[in-house]
Order: C-alpha cells, then sequence, then structure tokens
C-alpha cells in the first residue's frame, strides 16, 4: 500500500517505516513535489496533524498521515508541549531545547512527563486520528547520542536509561510514535 507521509524528517520517516514494515511504501513530501513548509498553526498535537494531512491531502488527493508530538512535562504545566520543536528558538534546534528544558527544570524534584503523538490519516477523504503515549521523566542532563529532540533527555518508565541511549528497535518498540504507528498501522490493516 502506498501511503504518503507529511514529513521531512528523516528520523521520524525512518522510524515510522520500521514500525509498519513490509506492505507499506512511504512516500514523501518531496516526491509528491510538496518542497514547502506546511503551518503548524493549531493550538493542540490533534489541530496541527490534522493541519499537515489536510494540507497534502487538498494538494494531492492521496491517502496520507501526518503525525505531530509533544513533550508533556507535569512540572511545567505541559509544556513545551505542542510547541516542543520551537520551544527555545524558531527553528528545530534541539540542543537548545533541551538547555532551555533542563534550566526550567532546575531545582524541581518532579521531573514526570510524557510523550504524546497523534497522527492523522485520510484516506479516501475521510480523517481519522490515533494516538501514542509513553510516560517517563526528564533526567538532570544529557545522556547517548542515538535517535532526536529530547531523546538524550526522556527516560521511560521501567527503564535507567534515555531514548538517546536505546537503539532505534528498543526505542521503537515502546516509543509514543511506535505505539501511534503501531494503531495506525491496525487502521490501515482493518
Amino acid at each position: 500500500m502506498k501511503i504518503v507521509f507529511a514529513t521531512n524528517n528523516r528520523h521520524k520517516l525512518s522510524e515510522v517505516a520500521a514500525v509498519l514494515g513490509d506492505g507499506f511504501e512511504l512516500v514523501t513530501l518531496a516526491e509528491v513535489g510538496i518542497t514547502e513548509d506546511i503551518p503548524e498553526t493549531g493550538a493542540t498535537l490533534e489541530e496541527n496533524a490534522s493541519i499537515k494531512a489536510r494540507y497534502v491531502y487538498e494538494r494531492t488527493a492521496l491517502d496520507c498521515f501526518a503525525d505531530d508530538t509533544g513533550l508533556e512535562v507535569e512540572a511545567l504545566d505541559g509544556a513545551p508541549g505542542v510547541h516542543s520543536a520551537r520551544y527555545a528558538t524558531d527553528g528545530h534546534d534541539f540542543a537548545a531545547n533541551n538547555r532551555k528544558l533542563l534550566s526550567e527544570l532546575s531545582g524541581i524534584s518532579n521531573r514526570k512527563a510524557r510523550f504524546r503523538t497523534v497522527i492523522s490519516l485520510i484516506r479516501g477523504g475521510v480523517e481519522q486520528q490515533v494516538e501514542g503515549i509513553v510516560e517517563g521523566r526528564i533526567a538532570t542532563c544529557e545522556s547517548g547520542s542515538e535517535g532526536f529532540g529530547y531523546d538524550p533527555l526522556f527516560i521511560p518508565d521501567g527503564s535507567d536509561v534515555t531514548f538517546a541511549e536505546m537503539t532505534a528497535e528498543a526505542k521503537n518498540a515502546i516509543s509514543h510514535r511506535g505505539r501511534a504507528v503501531a494503531a495506525l498501522q491496525e487502521v490501515l490493516r482493518g
């Protein structure tokens, strides 16, 4: 099954392809002629995922899906949340985002957090959303070199290591995106 994945993020693309597995051919935005940045003007992850999926569908009429992910930190009232990618700057500056998060949590003992991914799927013009959540906590310093974004700071429940210290396979088995994509796979196969 061919389906457009509304991302230019190679890390996301490889994670999603690995979880979806055989039987699915992911088509990139560039392959369908969308080279511009898709606006993310929603106030929630659900809205942003929907905006991105609708943008692709309106321009291509192809079945597609888009995701939006946020890190929600309890002590920060759910921040950075929908602003996770642009927490410290206007761009996707992972190092600056991590520094800001550590600074915001300095001296705070409650480090509970969760990653949440929402996927909007549009098939035959009909939209459906699925979600994946992983609970965990924020480390006091960065550790590991795998993954991207907040991975060097996020320790999932039941683990003593950050996502950035795990292999891609180990992370995908328990991650928010892995769980959301598994739910997407069920919908696509259903």
